[in-house]
Formats: structure tokens, C-alpha cells, sequence
């Protein structure tokens, strides 16, 4: 971050790009979920201080639009100071006067707690097993997941939708995550800003399908969400099982389905054009496997 005085010395173009990056990474920062390098780090400015000095430097953009102007005002004199809110607020009216829209990547949503390296281990329980993360501070965090929930991803190319199937399978409770030879690299920025840290704590591999199934347990079903399958609603899903999502624009591959010993799972649509985000079809897809589950 850069210091207030040191903004307004940059030319209006400059000055408002970096203002944007500026608040983005203070909601990260609020949030909890600082990227590395990009902490607070002004010791003898509290953090509130700076951001109301930084939105007191946008206020003077000649472009700013009277109700933006009049939100930010608002947002500043409130009796509780929301921090957060008056960066997205800010960085949003930034972006519309730059001619620029958020990317899905840079939406920060919600906190999470940083973990470090992973220790897994399973804790018997009547729903789910866990695994342990060891925090800086060397407190033990519980992943609750259900034992023999698998996924593979065949050859996701967009990094976004990449770290979002990360997090969804951490957040529904997928014991491990694996990835196709050609699947995009989670390290890419755009993968870890969207698994919001959710690829330091679910166990990942890279392997072909074919070394996968032969690793996994005898009584490990494998499916795949495509089309021209059991409508989801009336899909038996298995206590134990490797689901199969495909690319973007092929879908899972002949040689996947070949493998689908317990077939196609699919959700049905009655829009035109009948096509789902492969991450949001997979969050229904897990939604609705691990419901099954609990319902056992």
C-alpha cells in the first residue's frame, strides 16, 4: 500500500487505478485474507485512519458522481465506521469512473482463517471424519469431510473456475480433490484468489484417471455430471464414490464416461440456452450429493 500524500501526487488516471488496487487490498486485509506482501503494514497509522484519509483523496475526483460523493460521505460520518463496506463502496465507484467492471476473481466475499500445512488424519464420526490444520499460531483446526468423497477435475482451463471447484469441494466437505494431466495449475494467481485459500487446506493430487481409480479403495463408485444422464433428483448417489467434471467446452471426455461405472448424473434445464458455469453445476451436483449423505 501506498502512503495518502504519495496517491495524490500521481496523475488522475494513476492515481485512480492505484486507489482501486489500494482498496481492494484493504478488504482483503479487513477480511482477514491479506495476500502475501499486500498486509497493512503502516505502524503508526491505525488502518481506519488510513482508509478514511484514502477516501477523503476520492472525494476530490472531479468525476465522482454526486450520490457516490453522497454514500461515501455517509459511510464516513456514520457512528460506526464500516470499514469494509466503505472500501467496497469506494473501489466499485472507482471502477465505474475508470470504465472497468470487478473481475469475479478480485470479489472478496467473505473471511477465512489462514491455515498453514496440513495434517491429516480421520476422527471417527457418525456423519463426516476430519482433517487437522496446524494455524501460525499452532492451535488445531478440525476439517470435518466425508471419508471416500472424491472428485477429479478433467482438464478445467480456466484458473477462476479452477479455485472455485477448490473451494466448493473444501466447503461441502470432498475428503480430496484430484486434477487431470492438462488441468490449469492451482498456483496460478487467479486460481488462489478465487479458492480463497481453500488449496492450502484440501488435500490435492495430479494424476490420469486411470492411476486414480486404481489407488482408490474396491468399493469406490466413480460418476460423471453430464448431460443425457439420471436427472439429479432421482440419481442414487453412493455413500462412497469419485465424481468426474469435465472441461469448459468438451465436457468429460469418451474415455472418462468409458469409466463411469455408476454412469451420469445430470441437472436438469429448461432455459434456451441450457448451460450451466462448470463451477456453479458442480456446487448443485455436491449440494446435493453430500444432503444424500446426511440423509443416511
Amino acid at each position: 500500500m501506498i502512503e495518502p500524500e504519495k496517491l495524490w501526487q500521481l496523475n488522475g488516471g494513476q492515481r485512480r487505478r492505484k486507489l482501486a488496487l489500494t482498496f481492494g487490498a484493504l478488504e482483503r486485509d479487513i477480511a482477514g485474507i491479506a495476500e502475501t506482501g499486500h498486509e497493512y503494514s503502516f505502524k503508526n497509522l491505525p488502518r481506519p485512519e488510513y482508509t478514511r484519509r484514502v477516501v477523503q483523496l476520492l472525494l476530490k475526483d472531479p468525476e465522482l458522481p454526486p450520490e457516490a460523493k453522497k454514500e461515501l460521505e455517509d459511510l464516513l460520518s456514520a457512528p460506526t465506521f464500516d470499514e469494509r463496506r466503505i472500501c467496497n463502496c469506494a473501489r466499485n465507484h472507482l471502477l465505474a469512473i475508470i470504465g472497468s467492471f470487478p473481475a469475479e476473481w478480485d470479489l472478496v466475499i467473505a473471511p477465512h482463517k489462514k491455515q498453514d500445512s496440513l495434517i491429516s488424519r480421520s476422527i471417527s464420526s457418525t456423519e463426516a471424519s476430519s482433517q487437522s490444520t496446524q494455524s501460525p499460531g499452532n492451535s488445531i483446526e478440525e476439517r470435518a469431510f466425508f471419508p471416500g468423497l472424491y472428485v477429479y477435475a478433467e482438464d478445467i482451463r480456466s484458473p477462476f473456475n479452477l479455485g472455485s471447484i477448490f473451494r466448493t469441494a473444501e466447503a461441502f466437505g470432498a475428503e480430496k480433490l484430484y486434477l487431470s494431466p492438462f488441468c490449469t495449475a492451482p498456483e496460478h494467481p487467479r486460481a488462489v484468489r478465487s479458492a480463497m485459500g481453500c488449496d492450502k487446506i484440501l488435500p490435492w493430487e495430479r494424476d490420469s484417471l486411470d492411476n486414480i481409480i486404481a489407488k482408490l479403495p474396491e468399493d469406490t463408485a466413480v460418476f460423471s455430471l453430464e448431460t443425457g444422464g439420471t436427472d439429479i433428483s432421482e440419481f442414487v448417489f453412493p455413500k462412497k464414490g469419485l465424481v468426474i467434471i469435465g472441461s469448459e467446452e468438451l465436457g468429460v471426455s469418451p474415455e472418462a464416461l468409458s469409466k463411469s461405472s455408476l454412469g451420469c448424473v445430470t441437472i436438469p434445464m429448461k432455459g434456451i440456452k441450457a448451460s450451466l458455469n462448470v463451477g456453479v453445476a458442480f456446487g448443485i451436483l455436491m449440494q446435493a450429493w453430500t444432503y444424500s449423505l446426511k440423509k443416511q
